[in-house]
């Protein structure tokens, strides 16, 4: 009972003396009631004592100043519990507060610490924070047959003492199994005492009190669990961290920062990590840690197809440049640069024309070499290379004169033999000489076209006289595209090619192919004269032909019969030709 009255005159000083200022200002009041009883209450940071006043579980009742104040309320084997009040003048503002116990028992080892001249003061285990405290130094301070005991897991331990907000004594204790150490707080000194109860003890609760008797049972702080899932990855992946801890009030990872007692996160590093799990708690600390290797290798390819293009450029016009596409992927990778390009995605493709470097006219053999790097924020890199060859040549510059000069000299008409060709056979008809003359025609239309693209070639197909008006219009048709086919084979785009077709309209008569004949550069004198021996069939195969004509400028082709040419028999003939 002595204890008692003890206590309360305590409380009275110790509120009389943190309230600083005359009772009379301090028009508010506040009425806390905590069960248990033992429960230590803190109240704005200070550490006030424990609700227990009375046998009667009385309230306790602290005057203060009107507006907002913060109660914490610990009980070592409790769930601890902070509350924002607000104490209104000249009224009384209630506070109950019924703590939930943490389930669970703690087994031994065991030593004992026993504190005296603590005087009310919280006892603080391993932490200088409220989460740490294990209880009042009061209810640590008997060895008599009603026990007050603070019963911790072996080893070294820091105590700190608290009052109001003041350390009145801190220092390591260490205490093996069996043990008891006692301190003396005012006297600043220690003693080690054998303690053989400790080896009867089984599962204790943390905290069990009685009428004059008090148990703590400190929990040792123990990590059951610390993993990562998966322990490896590649870069730019995720895994994830478990863990779980026993009395531990703080726990925290490296790098991540303080965390629940027990979880689970989620990681994404950039390179191999260790990380390491600190659990604290007034049972001490306890660690683990768990690593996760990182793969920060990069797969990378590159490739040109085809491997080689083609160029050929003529003065400053380009008249061929061979297309080439770039693929490229890399795995494993977040960002990549293809050289001379620059960022690219980390899988793509492009089309290419190179270029070459040298421009004097002359052949052309370089290689261009392209560079691809894939990269990944966690430090990896690849490099592949792929190469194009470019091959042709750069020709010197021609005048328009010169190309209308060349297709002037080719443009010259083809003649076909009697009838053909035939329905049957539609790509049938063109000599061997009518074929030489069409290539030279289709070159140098070709080249005529890199200066005058819009101009067309516009084929005149005719028919002798012979046969019905529709027969000579069908037959004049098939060898306008018949024309039209082989000039499209040498690579003339039909496009640019017109076809036109007479039938026997627009026939030459024999007054105009005399003329013609006596202008053909292929005759002499001689051998002209011999011609009018078979002057009808000559008539006849002078209108057996395609005439050409440039839609731009109107140039004709020249009308001069093949009579030199070794197949001038089968073109002049009258006779069909049969299989």
């Amino acid at each position: 009972m002595a204890m008692r009255y003890t206590r309360l005159l305590f409380y009275t000083v110790l509120l009389t003396i943190m309230i600083a200022a005359p009772v009379l200002a301090r028009d508010g009041k506040l009425r806390i009631h905590v069960n248990p009883t033992q429960a230590f209450i803190y109240l704005n940071g200070r550490a006030m004592g424990d609700a227990s006043l009375s046998g009667r579980h009385d309230l306790l009742i602290i005057n203060l100043g009107p507006g907002e104040h913060t109660v914490g309320i610990y009980n070592y084997g409790y769930k601890s519990q902070t509350h924002k009040v607000t104490v209104v003048e000249g009224q009384t503002t209630p506070l109950d507060v019924v703590m939930e116990p943490i389930p669970g028992s703690v087994s031994g080892p065991w030593g004992r610490i026993q504190i005296e001249g603590g005087d009310h003061a919280a006892v603080l285990m391993n932490g200088k924070t409220p989460d740490f405290l294990v209880g009042e130094a009061d209810d640590f301070n008997h060895n008599a047959l009603w026990k007050q005991e603070l019963l911790v897991p072996p080893g070294t331990h820091q105590i700190t003492l608290v009052r109001g907000s003041s350390e009145i004594w801190s220092g390591p204790v260490t205490v093996a199994a069996n043990q008891r150490v006692i301190i003396d707080t005012k006297a600043a000194g220690e003693q080690t005492v054998d303690w053989p109860r400790g080896q009867t003890l089984g599962s204790l609760p943390p905290f069990r009190a009685g009428i004059a008797s008090a148990t703590v049972a400190v929990r040792p702080v123990a990590i059951q669990q610390f993993v990562a899932n998966p322990v490896q990855i590649n870069c730019g992946e995720s895994s994830r961290l478990n863990w779980s801890t026993s009395g531990a009030v703080r726990s925290e990872i490296s790098g991540q920062g303080e965390v629940a007692a027990s979880g689970e996160r989620g990681v994404q590093p950039k390179q191999t990590t260790t990380y390491n799990l600190t659990a604290v708690g007034p049972g001490g600390t306890a660690t683990s840690s768990t690593t996760v290797t990182v793969n920060a290798g990069v797969q990378a390819s590159l490739n040109v197809s085809p491997a080689e293009v083609s160029y050929r450029r003529r003065g400053d016009k380009v008249m061929e440049q061979g297309t080439a596409t770039l693929a490229w992927s890399a795995s494993g990778a977040d960002a990549a640069s293809l050289d001379p390009f620059g960022s690219v995605p980390v899988s793509g493709s492009r089309p290419i024309q190179a270029s070459p470097r040298k421009t004097d006219p002359g052949p052309v053999d370089e290689t261009v070499t392209y560079t691809f790097q894939a990269t990944n924020v966690c430090g990896g890199t690849e490099t592949r290379t792929a190469a194009l060859r470019i091959t042709g040549v750069i020709e010197p510059a021609v005048s328009v004169v010169e190309t209308t000069q060349e297709i002037r000299l080719a443009m010259k008409s083809v003649y076909f033999p009697t009838a053909q060709p035939t329905e049957s056979d539609p790509d049938g008809g063109l000599v061997n000489s009518q074929r030489t003359s069409l290539t030279d025609l289709a070159g140098s239309f070709k080249k005529y076209l890199e200066f005058a693209p819009e101009t067309h070639l516009i084929l005149q197909a005719h028919a002798d006289p012979r046969g019905s008006r529709e027969y000579n219009q069908a037959l004049s048709e098939r060898r306008s595209a018949r024309v039209k086919r082989f000039l499209a084979i040498q690579g003339v785009p039909e496009a640019s090619i017109e076809t036109e077709a007479y039938g026997e309209d627009q026939n030459l008569d024999a007054a105009a192919i005399k003329e013609l004949v006596a202008q053909n550069p292929d005759l002499t004198p001689a051998n002209r004269p011999k011609l009018l021996k078979n002057w009808g069939a000559i008539v006849l195969a002078n209108n057996r032909r395609v005439d050409f004509m440039l839609s731009t400028t109107k140039l004709q082709s020249a009308r001069y019969y093949p009579f030199t040419a070794e197949d001038y028999a089968e073109l002049v003939s009258q006779q069909k030709k049969t299989k």
